[in-house]
């Protein structure tokens, strides 16, 4: 009996490990889901006072890069690439940002490390 009620049989609050293990699971599906939606959405960011614009997807992917013709100085490349590496990396902390928002969702806030 008193082996009953430690598997959560019989009351006492505690939970059946089944269903925990059932919720986990639940929660893992549920999570896999959100991250397959949020790789295929699409952030920007952009660099030089809109100069440069990066799109890339909540995959990390980039997908433009978009530079406006006055930017493009062949006796300034340094400042040019300063800005490209500005603007991905601006794109990047958005797309992780787009996906821990949309964890905290799921998680209700709580913090799972090495889940994203």
């Amino acid at each position: 009996m008193a082996k009953n009620r430690m598997m959560g049989g019989g009351g006492g609050g505690r939970m059946n490990p089944n269903d925990l293990m059932r919720q986990v699971q639940k929660m893992q599906a549920e999570m896999e889901r959100m991250q397959e939606e949020t790789a295929q959405q699409v952030v920007t960011a952009t660099a030089g006072g809109g100069m440069v614009e990066i799109a890339i997807s909540g995959g990390l992917e980039v997908q433009s890069i978009t530079l406006k013709p006055e930017v493009v100085d062949p006796e300034d490349l340094d400042m040019l690439q300063d800005l490209l590496v500005a603007a991905v990396n601006e794109g990047i902390q958005k797309a992780q940002a787009l996906m821990a928002d949309q964890m905290a969702g799921l998680t209700g806030g709580l913090s799972l490390p090495g889940l994203f």
